[in-house]
C-alpha cells in the first residue's frame, strides 16, 4: 500500500469514477454519465486512492462536518482489494471528519461482515424506501 496515495478530492471525472465502479463490482449506474455526474456533484466528501494516476479506490459521502457521515460508495478495484484500501479509504475520512462525527452506511449484502472487521457496529434501526429506478 506503500505505492498508493490517498487523497481528499473536490473533483472527480465521472468516467474515472464509472470505470472504477465497473472493476469494483459495486452496484452503481455506471454507464449513466448523467446521473453518476450529478451523483459526485453532489458529494461533500470524496476521498481517492491512487496508484500514480490511476483511480483503484473511492469514498464518496454526503456530511455536515458535526454530526453525522453518510458513506454512499465504497469501491476498491478487483485486483486491488483485500489490501486494506478500503480500511485506509475509511481512515481518511474518520480523520477529516474527527471524534464527533458518526460514520453510517448501507451495506452489499455480500460485504456485511467486511464492516465489523473494521470497527463498525451493526444498526438494527435502520428504514429506506427503495429507488424505482
Amino acid at each position: 500500500m506503500d505505492h498508493l496515495s490517498f487523497t481528499i478530492e473536490t473533483e472527480v471525472e465521472p468516467d474515472e469514477v464509472a470505470d472504477l465502479y465497473r472493476r469494483s463490482g459495486i452496484s452503481r449506474p455506471f454507464d449513466d454519465i448523467g446521473r453518476l455526474t450529478q451523483m459526485l456533484q453532489h458529494a461533500n466528501l470524496m476521498i481517492s486512492a491512487r496508484e500514480q494516476s490511476r483511480l483503484v479506490g473511492f469514498a464518496r459521502a454526503l456530511t455536515d462536518f458535526s454530526y453525522c457521515c453518510y458513506v454512499s460508495d465504497l469501491a476498491v478495484d478487483q485486483d486491488y482489494q483485500r489490501q486494506r484500501i478500503g480500511k485506509e479509504l475509511l481512515a481518511t475520512l474518520q480523520k477529516k471528519l474527527g471524534d464527533t462525527v458518526m460514520i453510517c452506511l448501507l451495506s452489499a449484502p455480500e460485504a456485511m461482515s467486511y464492516y465489523p472487521a473494521i470497527g463498525f457496529q451493526k444498526a438494527n434501526q435502520a428504514w429506506w424506501i427503495p429507488r424505482k429506478h
